[in-house]
């Protein structure tokens, strides 16, 4: 069986993650999504909302592709967090340049702590390549519409977190 884990903090989980879950189906027979709890970042959802968001969005997907589709919350190192969930496959969502300079040097710390774990790089579909949850979440609080960004029902929780529900 192969797995892979899709790590990220979903806060929240845009369109561009489901497209990068979508097409990591593709590769995979189980797809954990790793939702980091990631304290520094000080998330506007609580782990539980996250989770339960990703949760929601991705038994549509799992139905649709066929791949089991699981949400994992980790606070660990990322390739501890893979092992844990017994993936041999971290799959990570590029957007630009940016984005591959960091995932570089992450790539080669965590093959220096274990070189059985693959890191699969899937590019964000250009409509997709500007979304950010970080960008979502200034649009919406700056009274924006986020529907191109997110599902209706993230949107929903997103307004009902900024009391705009």
């Amino acid at each position: 069986m192969r797995v892979a884990l899709y790590p990220g903090t979903f806060d929240p989980i845009t369109i561009g993650h489901i497209d990068i879950i979508k097409r990591a189906c593709v590769l995979v027979d189980r797809l954990v999504i790793g939702v980091a709890i990631n304290r520094d970042k000080g998330p506007m959802f609580s782990l539980e909302e996250r989770v339960a968001m990703v949760e929601a969005e991705c038994a549509k997907l799992s139905e649709v592709t066929g791949t089991e589709i699981v949400a994992h919350p980790f606070e660990n190192l990322l390739i501890h967090a893979a092992k844990d969930v017994g993936a041999s496959m971290i799959v990570r969502g590029l957007r630009a340049v940016t984005d591959f300079e960091y995932e570089y040097q992450m790539v080669g710390m965590n093959r220096a702590m274990d070189d059985t774990v693959e890191t699969v790089f899937l590019m964000a579909d250009l409509k997709h390549q500007a979304i950010a949850s970080k960008l979502v979440k200034e649009i919406a609080r700056l009274d924006g519409d986020v529907t191109k960004f997110v599902t209706p029902e993230v949107k929903a929780k997103l307004y009902e977190k900024l009391g705009r529900g």
